[in-house]
Order: structure tokens, then C-alpha cells, then sequence
């Protein structure tokens, strides 16, 4: 059954057969020691929205770069409109008319959005390329997908998140595409983008263009979803479901074996009352802090065992301030304390030092090495530790490592394993682990679920709130509302860069936030010389942060920090 909000898939043309689109059946892969598909099954109807699940490490990627020809099975077959096809390479599959969407975006960001749509089939004559012609095809495939203002000839690099997105679907449709795989694609937006990537989507479905849609939040498969196959395994452990009669309850059963999607730990009583009464003294201080254009001024104190959240919309300078407060971005005004004692701004180095760690939203590119080990990972930031006349205590590393990624149950428990082959839950308990073996004493959380299953999410809050209750400052920014308030203890909620309402976790609930975010409030903050203000929703053609790098060793998990550089 279609989703109410949009029309029913078409019929298929007099040259489309009656059948699937897409039949993938048996389809096996193996790496080495790990089976990553056993048998799986998938078949998808043209106009329609196929919903694909799974926890991490069910074989979700595997299968959709099998789909995508960057990976060849080992065994099954492919039937792509009713004939057996071999899928040899991405541009095979290209060829085919199926596109892939991946969560990490591989465009170019010092191209153009033209450059970037036509990258690989150049629009050319005589060996020069057509760029008035490309860049006129590009305005049409964005007119296409809402977003006329995009300039394609901007730089890649200077969209927003969802900007980016949106050139990447321009990308896929400037192809003959017949399927669209999404993967994760409302990962990184606020609430209103998310619409228009649904309408997007319902647009593709409705001119008979199918889409697989992968998604941890299950109340996005309600809204957008035809059909559901989940995976277990690296087996299907259910296909064809309706996306809208299914219990969300089984669906989670399904995935992980449980049948609940969010489990909360306890907050300690104790530790609440003594933090609501200022019986702890504070271990982070932040006293009028601000950046122009961005946040401010923002003022909070966190103690001991204390779980402080940041709710708000994107744009809203929850990640901004995260980012201050660590010393990668310089403040214009405000200061931050450690046990009093004031930081110096702007220094990455000095809030390590102080006992600070950043678990940063984008974990590939700013907090890991992913050609790298576990345990390299892992010891990133204390490596002075290990170390004797310049000379590094392998042994010692590996032992330390070791007890701090079991003391999270990061598995496998193997050290040596490179972190790129990890799952997104468990790459982030590599990050955690950093700090837990460095003595962190406050932790700053952003997005520490995004990309992450279900089954897992329960044990990164647990784990979460273990480290609180061993007495770790936590400060977290969540997109997810019902997150920020079933871990933290307090709530900031943030508006255009300001506090609009500071309180007890346990008296708020979602529309109550939802509605301070949102309502009428402050005016935003001051307009920077550029003359472009921070606001709740970020355009598609601005970024909502500054363009981030990774940082040197001791440093890790930062964007490179403003105020040390030469």
C-alpha cells in the first residue's frame, strides 16, 4: 500500500515487464573471516519506496555496493528488468540506471556542483567541455529536485550538508537512473529539509523512478516507505513487509532481537539532586561565551557525573559552541573554565591537557585513522604515555588499548583490526575509548549515535551513562530530541544561537521542545561582516559549520583548531 501522501507507483510503460524492477536472490559475500552475506534476498517495484534495515554489521552496505558493482558476489543472482545481468563495476550499474546515494558523500568539494554532477560523463566536443551547456542541464536537474537557488557553479565545498546532498541527487538523475539507493540521506538534516527530501523522494517515485531507502530512524519508514526487507546477519530476516502495518515493534524484534527501540538507563538519583543544589563543585564553566554570526552569549556549568544536552534545530549553534568550548574555534567573547582556572582560547591543546575530549559528528573524517589500527586509534591521544626518549612502548600501547576498548565491549576484540572495517556503533566506542584511556574528566558528545543501529544505540547509552556515574562531565548535542532528554540531566535548548529555556531533563518532553525551538524568541545573533546570520534552518547553500580538517595526534577528533594555527 502507498503512503497516503503521495500517489500510488505507475503502471509500467508497454516496454517495462510486469514483474520487479529488481530481484536480487542468494546473493553471498565473504571477506576474510567474516561472511558478510549469506543468502540474502531483495526485489524491488518500480515507483516504489524500499525500505531497507538492519543493525550494523547486518549486511546493509555489503549488499547496496553489490547493487552498486563496487563489490562482485561470490554467489546469487542479479535480475535487472527481467534478465540475469553481472554487475562488474560502478559504472556498469551506472549504465544499467542505478544510482547509489552514499551517506559519506563522494563528491568533490573544490569542483563545482556542474563539475560534480557531470564528473565521469563530461558534456564534450572535441576533447573541450561544454560548460555553459553542463551548467544548464545542472540548473534543470536542480529546479528538478526544489532547489533553483543553487548556483551550479558554486563550489561543492561551500553547501550545507543538505546542499550537498542535493548535488548528489542531481548527479544520479543526470544519468538514465531507474533506481536511487539512499543511504542514511536524513542523517544530516533538520526537520524541514527532511520534508523536502521527502517530497523529492515522492516526486523520483511518482515518475516511476524506484528507491531503496536506508534508515535507522524507523519513523521515517512510516512517512516514506512502501515496502520493508530487514536484514540479520548478513540473512534476510524478513522482506516484503508493509512499511506501514508493521509494528514498529516487531520491525525491532526483527532487527535485533529485542522489541523496544530506545532503552534508557536510570539516572542516579543522587547524582541529579547534588548537581540540581550545586552541592558538586563545577568541573566545566562556560561565562558569557560567543562567536559572532554563530551563538551566543552562552552561559552553563557542569559538575561532576552530570549529563547537560543541547537541543535544537540544525543551524541552531549547538556543535558551534561544543566546538568552542574545545578550543577549535576561537570565541569573540566569553570565557571557559576548568576547575576554575580559565582555558586558553582557541586551543585544542589546552583543553586536552585540561582533561577536555571531543567525540565529534563526522567520526571518519575528523576523529579516526581509518587505514589505521584500533589500538593506534585508541592511543591517538596518549601517546606520551607509552613513550620513553622518544622511543614507544608497543607493548604497554597494546595493553592499554586493549583494557580500554573491553572496558567498552568494542568488538571484535581484536586491536589490530583496522578501524574502517569496524561498525558505526562500534567505531565510536574506539573514539570513547580514546579518552577513557587518557583520564578524560569531561566529554563532549556530538551526534555520538548518527549513523548507528538500534541494538546499538541501547548499548552507546548505557555506556554513556556508566561513564557519567564514574564521575565523567558529559556534555551532548543530540538532533534527536527524545535522546537529548533520555540521557541528559539538564537541557539547554537553543534558538538562532541563544538559550531559550534551561531545565530539568525530566520536566520537558519532545513538543514542548519542539515548540522553544521553533516559537517566536529572541532575535537571532549578531550579523557578521559577511552579512550572513546563523538561523534555525540552514540554507542549502550555506555551510552550518566551518569546514573541518584532522588535527595533529594529540589533537584527534577536532576540526583544526582556529587559534593554533601558525
Amino acid at each position: 500500500m502507498a503512503p497516503a501522501h503521495r500517489p500510488a507507483p505507475p503502471p509500467p510503460a508497454a516496454h517495462e515487464p510486469a514483474g520487479p524492477l529488481l530481484t536480487m536472490t542468494g546473493i553471498t559475500k565473504s571477506f576474510p573471516g567474516v561472511r558478510a552475506l549469506d543468502g540474502v534476498d531483495l526485489d524491488v517495484v518500480a515507483g516504489e519506496v524500499h525500505c531497507l534495515l538492519g543493525q550494523n554489521g547486518a549486511g546493509k552496505s555489503t549488499l547496496i555496493k553489490v547493487l552498486a558493482g563496487a563489490h562482485q558476489p561470490d554467489g546469487g543472482t542479479i535480475r535487472w528488468r527481467g534478465e540475469t545481468v553481472s554487475l562488474k563495476s560502478p559504472i556498469a550499474a551506472m549504465r544499467l540506471g542505478i544510482a547509489t546515494i552514499y551517506q559519506e558523500l563522494d563528491l568533490v568539494e573544490h569542483m563545482s556542483v556542474a563539475e560534480n554532477v557531470f564528473l565521469g560523463h563530461e558534456r564534450a566536443t572535441g576533447g573541450f567541455i561544454r560548460t555553459g551547456e553542463a551548467r544548464e542541464r545542472t540548473a534543470e536537474l536542480l529546479a528538478r529536485l526544489g532547489h533553483p537557488e543553487i548556483d551550479p557553479g558554486t563550489l561543492v565545498g561551500r553547501l550545507s550538508a543538505a546542499g550537498q546532498q542535493i548535488a548528489s541527487m542531481a548527479r544520479a538523475l543526470s544519468h538514465d537512473v531507474r533506481l536511487i539507493v539512499m543511504d542514511e540521506p536524513s542523517a544530516a538534516l533538520d526537520p524541514d529539509e527532511v520534508d523536502n527530501l521527502f517530497r523529492i523522494v515522492a516526486a523520483l517515485t511518482a515518475s516511476g523512478v524506484a528507491v531503496v531507502y536506508i534508515s535507522h530512524r524507523l519513523e521515517e519508514i512510516r512517512r516514506i516507505g512502501d515496502r520493508v526487507t530487514v536484514l540479520k546477519d548478513g540473512r534476510t530476516a524478513a522482506r516484503g513487509l508493509d512499511a506501514h502495518a508493521t509494528p514498529t515493534r516487531d520491525i525491532v524484534a526483527l532487527m535485533t532481537g529485542r522489541d523496544v527501540e530506545y532503552v534508557f538507563p536510570e539516572r542516579r538519583a543522587a547524582t541529579v539532586h547534588q548537581a540540581a543544589n550545586g552541592l558538586l563543585a563545577p568541573v566545566l564553566s562556560v561565562e558569557g561565551l560567543a562567536r559572532e554570526g554563530e551563538f551566543g552569549p552562552v552561559d552553563f556549568r557542569l559538575r561532576p557525573g552530570e549529563i547537560l544536552g543541547l537541543a535544537g534545530l540544525v543551524g541552531s549553534g549547538r556543535s558551534e559552541i561544543l566546538e568552542t568550548v574545545y578550543g577549535a574555534r576561537r570565541p569573540t567573547a566569553g570565557r571557559v573554565l576548568v576547575d576554575g582556572r580559565p582555558l586558553r582560547p582557541g586551543s585544542v591543546t589546552a583543553a586536552v591537557r585540561a582533561g577536555l575530549g571531543l567525540a565529534p559528528e563526522e567520526r571518519k573524517s575528523q576523529a579516526l585513522l581509518l587505514l589505521e589500527s584500533v589500538s593506534r586509534n585508541v592511543s591517538l591521544s596518549s601517546l606520551p604515555h607509552f613513550a620513553r626518549a622518544g622511543w614507544l612502548n608497543r607493548p604497554a600501547e597494546r595493553a592499554g588499548t586493549l583494557a580500554a576498548t573491553r572496558g567498552l565491549s568494542l568488538r571484535p576484540d581484536d586491536p589490530d583490526r583496522p578501524v574502517r572495517t569496524l561498525s558505526g556503533g562500534n567505531q565510536q566506542k574506539a573514539v570513547l575509548a580514546r579518552w577513557l584511556l587518557r583520564g578524560c574528566r569531561v566529554l563532549l558528545l556530538d551526534e555520538p549515535t548518527r549513523g548507528v543501529d538500534v541494538g546499538a544505540r541501547a548499548e552507546l547509552y548505557a555506556l554513556i551513562r556508566r561513564l557519567a556515574d564514574d564521575g565523567v562531565a558529559v556534555l551532548l548535542v543530540s538532533s534527536e530530541v527524545p535522546e537529548v532528554l533520555g540521557l541528559a540531566d539538564r537541557v539547554l535548548v537553543l534558538r538562532e544561537g541563544r538559550v531559550v529555556h534551561e531545565g530539568e531533563a525530566a520536566a520537558l518532553d519532545e513538543h514542548r521542545v519542539l515548540d522553544l525551538v521553533m516559537s517566536d524568541g529572541p532575535g537571532p545573533v549578531p550579523v557578521p561582516a559577511s552579512g550572513r546570520p546563523a538561523t534555525d534552518k540552514a540554507s542549502a547553500t550555506d555551510k552550518t559549520s566551518a569546514t573541518r580538517k584532522t588535527s595533529a595526534p594529540e589533537d584527534t577528533s577536532a576540526p583544526t583548531p582556529r587559534g593554533d594555527r601558525p
